[in-house]
């Protein structure tokens, strides 16, 4: 028998842990199944809505967090551009289109192979990257929407750094 003919029951869910975080934390959340689990969190350019899920069968879990804002069908192909030009510059997760309903979204999976449980630092760090990753970049979006910049004019003007405060 071979390594991977063997089939291990895995003993708990991982998106136990994720509510057991988010109760601990006194976070908003609606657990929608036993593997699934959706967190809302207010930012400050957004409200932000987390679905973290298990995949059992890639023994994964999966973070998909998406944000208030459409995209209107003629600004899809600029959106795409940034798309493209936000995730070159990553190195965890990434932005996608929800194409049907016209999101923005962010994800990033942990592979938990080998009946692995996440712990609360991952948990934890999965989500403030998610949520960080949204907010830094959450402007560059708004502006080829709303105001009809270009991919690159957009992603210049959030990726200016500005030094002290006003």
């Amino acid at each position: 028998m071979s390594l991977i003919d063997f089939e291990i029951e895995q003993q708990s869910n991982p998106v136990d842990a994720i509510e057991r975080v988010a109760m601990t934390n006194d976070w908003t959340f609606e657990r929608d199944g036993d593997d699934e689990i959706t967190i809302s969190v207010a930012g400050n350019m957004s409200d932000y809505h987390l679905s973290f899920s298990w995949l059992d069968s890639f023994e994964a879990l999966h973070l998909a967090c998406a944000f208030d804002l459409k995209v209107p069908p003629p600004r899809r192909t600029e959106i795409c551009r940034l798309l493209a030009l936000v995730n070159e510059r990553m190195l965890m997760g990434h932005f996608d289109l929800w194409n049907e309903e016209g999101v923005v979204m962010y994800r990033q999976s942990l592979l938990l192979a080998g009946d692995l449980e996440p712990s609360p630092a991952q948990i934890e760090g999965m989500l403030a990257h998610a949520l960080e990753t949204c907010e830094q970049h959450y402007q560059a979006f708004q502006f080829v929407v709303w105001a009809g910049k270009s991919a690159g004019e957009a992603l210049e003007t959030v990726l200016f750094e500005t030094a002290g405060q006003a």
